[in-house]
């Protein structure tokens, strides 16, 4: 277990996205809304907490078939577009108080995505400066 990865800020972020997905989920469970608002945070909840999991159980070290990291991006700019759109339509729509929390609480998760996304791109060309492709000194 990598007990230093929930103090960095990328395990915190990843933490953070998780909650709000969570609590985004309740609320769209909590007021009726369309099954696809419901859908899409429970995936996102799910998928958050498994890159979690594969970050804190050090798992993406043992398992090289896969470029995390990459994947992990891949995931965050995805969950983001969609977060836009159900986001969006939840706020605009706001059938009740409930749908419009988690409509709220879904664009607060975009953000999160979005920085998520950038960190991990920040990351990926750190680690690239420090490879082989360096220059000798």
């Amino acid at each position: 277990v990598d007990r230093a990865f929930p103090r960095s800020p990328r395990g915190a972020l990843k933490i953070a996205r998780t909650l709000v997905a969570l609590i985004t989920l309740l609320c769209f469970v909590a007021s009726g809304a369309h099954g696809a608002y419901t859908a899409l945070a429970c995936m996102e909840t799910v998928i958050t907490l498994l890159f979690l999991l594969l970050y804190l159980l050090r798992l993406d070290t043992r398992m090289r078939c896969l470029f995390w990291p990459l994947a992990d991006i891949f995931n965050s700019v995805v969950a983001a577009l969609f977060l836009l759109v159900v986001g969006l339509f939840a706020v605009v729509i706001k059938s009740n108080k409930g749908t419009l929390a988690g409509g709220v609480l879904g664009l607060i998760l975009l953000v999160l995505c979005i920085v998520d996304a950038v960190l991990l791109c920040k990351k990926i060309g750190l680690d690239k400066a420090r490879g082989r492709s360096a220059p000798a000194k």
